[in-house]
């Protein structure tokens, strides 16, 4: 299946998914992102993730800010996401979700690090 094919397919996750992220990206900016190698993509037969690493001065960071679908299917991706982290030379990740993520993921070694609060302006 194409690139395009998995997107398509994924499409209604990652939109669901846009809905609580403030409005920061469209689904056309995920698939620009993704197109231009500054997202990854990780498709899985019930939800998909999309990621970035971020170079902060002092550490680079495997940063989750997207995923949809079936909670355990997202739960699932942990080591391979983990795997491609490390051998990105990344030292962190981090995800950006809404706060059950901390409970469901708390079994993978996640921990809440910080609370981000918003306002529109």
């Amino acid at each position: 299946m194409s690139l395009s094919d998995e997107l398509n397919r994924c499409r209604p996750w990652i939109e669901a998914a846009l809905e609580y992220s403030g409005g920061t990206h469209l689904y056309q900016d995920i698939v620009e992102g993704i197109a231009s190698g500054h997202m990854q993509f990780w498709p899985a037969a019930k939800g998909c993730a999309v990621t970035e690493i971020i170079i902060f001065p002092r550490k680079k960071v495997f940063h989750i800010f997207l995923a949809g679908g079936e909670k355990h299917q997202i739960v699932d991706m942990d080591d391979s996401a983990l795997a491609f982290a490390k051998a990105q030379g990344c030292s962190g990740m981090t995800i950006a979700g809404r706060k059950g993520w901390s409970r469901v993921l708390k079994t993978k070694g996640w921990t809440e690090a910080f609370t981000t609060l918003s306002k529109d302006i």
